[in-house]
C-alpha cells in the first residue's frame, strides 16, 4: 500500500521506517531537504496512485490547519487525510466537513509510542467511518504493536484524539505518582538507595509499567536527576482533559493536580505561597521568609 506522510520528525520520521520495513512504500514530505522524497504537497499528491491516502503528522494547531486545508485543493473525491498529531478533538468536525463537500474523507488517530514507537509499535486511538478504517487498515497493523492490543476504532470522526487526550490525562496523574514516591523515598532516612527501590518494582509489581521502566532509565544515567531542573511543560491535552472535566462534572482529582503542578513547576518564587505566608504572620505573627 502507499501512503503520503507529512512530518517527518521525531515521530513522523520513525512511524515513516516502521510502515516501510512492513513492506509498504511511503512517500515522505517534511520542510528538511534532508528527510523528505518530494519538495512540495502538490508532487507527494502527484506521486501517489488513486484513492490516495495522506497521513499528517505536524504541529497542532495552524500547522496542521494549514496543511489540511492545501491537500482539500490538491486531492481528489474518494481520498482520505488521516491526522495523527495532537490535534484538539473539537477540530476534526469542520475539517471533516470541509473536506466532505469535496467528497474527500478524513480519519483523526491519536498516536503514542514515542521516540520508542519504530521499535515497540504504537497504540493507535482512530476515529473515523468504517469504511475509512478498512480502506487504512494496512497501515494501522504496521505501525500497532503484533498481537490483539494497540489499536483501537473508538468511534465516529473526533473520538480518536478524544481518546488520546484521555490517554495523556492518564499519563499525567502517572507520571506525577512515580515522581512524588521517588521524592518521598530521597526525603527519607531510611532509605539508602532508591534507585535500586524503583528497579526492584519493575517486575512483579502491580506499578509494573513502561513509564516506569523509563523512569528507572533515567536514574541510571542520573541517580538524583541532578541534571535537571525542576521544570514541566504541559503539552494542551491535559487542559483539554481537565475541560472536559468540568464541562461533563466528572471528578478527576488526580489529573487535575498533576496538570497544577506542572505550572507550580514554572515559577521561581509562587505568588500564591507569598500570599499564604503573609496571612500566616497577619493573624499568628508567624515568622516569613524574605
Amino acid at each position: 500500500m502507499q501512503l503520503g506522510l507529512i512530518g517527518l520528525g521525531r515521530m513522523g520520521g520513525n512511524m515513516a521506517d516502521r510502515i516501510r520495513a512492513a513492506g509498504h512504500e511511503v512517500v515522505g514530505f517534511d520542510h528538511n531537504p534532508e528527510k523528505r522524497d518530494v519538495s512540495s504537497l502538490a508532487e507527494l499528491v502527484e506521486k501517489l496512485a488513486a484513492p490516495r491516502v495522506v497521513w499528517t503528522m505536524v504541529p497542532a494547531g495552524e500547522i496542521t490547519e494549514s496543511t489540511i486545508d492545501q491537500l482539500g485543493e490538491l486531492l481528489s473525491a474518494g481520498d482520505l487525510v488521516i491526522d495523527g498529531g495532537n490535534s484538539k478533538f473539537t477540530d476534526d468536525g469542520p475539517r471533516s466537513d470541509r473536506l466532505a463537500a469535496k467528497g474527500i474523507g478524513y480519519m483523526d488517530c491519536g498516536v503514542s509510542g514515542g521516540v520508542w514507537g519504530s521499535q515497540n509499535g504504537y497504540a493507535l486511538m482512530v476515529g473515523g467511518t468504517a469504511d475509512n478504517v478498512a480502506k487504512a487498515m494496512p497501515i494501522f497493523e504496521a505501525l500497532k504493536p503484533a498481537g490483539e492490543f494497540g489499536f483501537v476504532h473508538a468511534g465516529p470522526v473526533g473520538a480518536g484524539h478524544y481518546t488520546k487526550m484521555v490517554h495523556n490525562g492518564i499519563e499525567y496523574g502517572m507520571m506525577q505518582a512515580f515522581a512524588e514516591g521517588w521524592e518521598l523515598l530521597e526525603a527519607s532516612e531510611y532509605v539508602d538507595n532508591v534507585p535500586g527501590a524503583f528497579k526492584s518494582w519493575r517486575e512483579g509489581s502491580v506499578v509494573k509499567s513502561w513509564l516506569l521502566d523509563l523512569f528507572d532509565r533515567a536514574l541510571d544515567g542520573d541517580p538524583e536527576l541532578a541534571k535537571l531542573k525542576g521544570y514541566a511543560e504541559d503539552t494542551g491535552e491535559g487542559r483539554w482533559t481537565v475541560d472536559e472535566a468540568v464541562r461533563l462534572a466528572v471528578p478527576l482529582h488526580v489529573i487535575a493536580a498533576s496538570l497544577f503542578t506542572r505550572f507550580e513547576s514554572r515559577q521561581p518564587d509562587s505568588p500564591a505561597m507569598k500570599a499564604v505566608a503573609a496571612l500566616r504572620q497577619q493573624f499568628g505573627g508567624h515568622a516569613v521568609v524574605s
